[in-house]
């Protein structure tokens, strides 16, 4: 057995600094620093030519984590005397600071999945969501909150059986590694909930204050379709880590999902991304993806507002055939396409909540003041900062669909064709997220979130 020492002894030519001077040339792509200052190299030993060390992630979910433990292993190997490097991945999952008043203040994270209308998918998602999370090693919760419409234990296979602890809080059941609980479990398949919005939203607080989770990395919460009393139940509630929109690629789905995303700006609800389901048919022959429904939309919708695209989930009979018999896809056939996505897509998102978590959390940037110049739009950030927006290089800067390309993004309109005495005619916000303008040229379906306009900003600061 090696007898490993942090420290060099007198015969060793490799001490701890060199090897973590090595590490300090590995950057986690997404956190954008290096691992070292990350703090995610843990107990490094030496035994002469061989080095050993734990890297601690931020989640097992982590969509890198076999690159950043190749390329930890390759940096280590430069160092002179170097023979043999050994990386034991680890996680440990970061999360929201719980409050005095929490609710949930052993849930590190939890995140709701909404859509902005019902039949795009949104159950299946957030059920494969949780499993895949789960399958990564995290500990995970799932909280049917669609009431009206809960389908979370037939997609899992659970059914009843549900109990209470000696202190009265009621059990969650467990299926393929997540912790469940949903009204289904109470009422019966063919009974009707005819509740008011408060007798609803209660229960949702009841589910979230009375049951057991426990300890857990993430609690993915399924929201009814829409923007109605139980989404803002919850986010009045409990503190959301973030949320998550799904939709699918046809324009009226895209429409409702904008009063989703913008029911979460307006709430302080940082938005991690949006998922496009059955976004084309794999061909289980040939490989080939068509695209039944038009293809590009939903990455053009989060271009123009700025929001994450966190991937596509293709249209797979097995999932229709899982949902049925309750067995995930993951767990049914984990080489499907659907099943590769839902791993790509939890990682991603277990990757945005990380950053947030480091970052101290997703503070907005916002604007105290707009001011309409002569020339120019003037905008004073809370963070101090002003910018400002030449009006015909911010006419020429909307996204809307008839100003860029649907599929490509590419711009229809140049900015020599723009008037150059053009200026905004009125300025309106949408939600607390962004502003419309209506143009002296009669445009006005265009929408410019902070966040974007903040990045345009040309000044020598943020340009260097």
């Amino acid at each position: 057995m090696l007898n490993w020492k942090a420290r060099k002894r007198e015969k060793d030519s490799i001490d701890e600094e060199q090897v973590l001077e090595a590490l300090r040339s590995v950057h986690d792509p997404d956190l954008h620093r290096d691992i070292v200052s990350l703090n995610f190299v843990k107990n490094v030993r030496i035994c002469g030519g061989k080095v050993a060390f734990d890297l601690e992630l931020t989640t097992p979910a982590c969509p890198v984590k076999e690159k950043l433990k190749a390329e930890a292993e390759a940096a280590v190997r430069q160092i002179p005397g170097v023979e043999q490097v050994t990386v034991n991945m680890t996680a440990r999952v970061r999360g929201r600071t719980a409050e005095k008043a929490d609710l949930l203040p052993n849930v590190r994270n939890i995140v709701a999945v909404a859509s902005g209308k019902g039949g795009v998918g949104k159950s299946t998602v957030a059920v494969n969501l949780a499993v895949a999370l789960a399958q990564t090693g995290a500990s995970v919760g799932l909280l049917d909150a669609d009431v009206y419409g809960p389908t979370v234990p037939q997609l899992l296979g659970t059914h009843g059986g549900v109990s209470s602890s000696p202190s009265g809080t009621i059990l969650p059941l467990t299926a393929y590694g997540v912790k469940l609980m949903s009204l289904g479990l109470f009422a019966s398949e063919d009974a009707p909930v005819i509740w008011r919005g408060p007798m609803a939203s209660k229960l949702v607080q009841q589910f979230l204050s009375g049951v057991e989770w426990g300890s857990l990395d993430y609690l993915l919460i399924d929201l009814p379709p829409g923007t109605g009393d139980i989404a803002l139940t919850l986010v009045q509630s409990v503190p959301l880590s973030g949320a998550v929109i799904v939709t699918t690629p046809q324009d009226v789905a895209l429409k409702v999902a904008q009063k989703g995303l913008r029911m979460f700006y307006e709430t302080n609800v940082p938005v991690l991304g949006v998922i496009e389901n059955m976004s084309g048919y794999v061909c289980p022959h040939c490989g080939k993806t068509s695209h039944i429904f038009p293809h590009g939309s939903v990455q053009k919708l989060c271009r123009e507002l700025d929001v994450p695209y966190l991937g596509a989930v293709p249209i797979d009979p097995k999932v229709a055939v899982c949902g049925d018999t309750g067995v995930p896809i993951a767990m049914f056939d984990e080489t499907s396409p659907a099943a590769n996505a839902f791993a790509e897509i939890a990682g991603a998102v277990a990757a945005k909540l990380s950053a947030a978590a480091l970052q101290g959390g997703t503070q907005s940037v916002y604007p105290e003041q707009i001011l309409q110049g002569d020339t120019s739009l003037v905008i004073k950030w809370n963070d101090g900062h002003t910018s400002e927006y030449p009006y015909p290089a911010l006419r020429a800067a909307c996204r809307c669909a008839a100003c860029s390309d649907e599929n490509t993004g590419e711009l229809l309109i140049n900015i020599e064709d723009i008037p150059k005495d053009i200026r905004p005619i009125e300025i309106s916000p949408v939600g607390r997220y962004g502003i419309s303008i209506r143009w002296s040229d009669g445009h006005d379906t265009g929408i410019y979130p902070f966040s974007r306009l903040r990045k345009m900003c040309g000044c020598s600061e943020c340009t260097p």
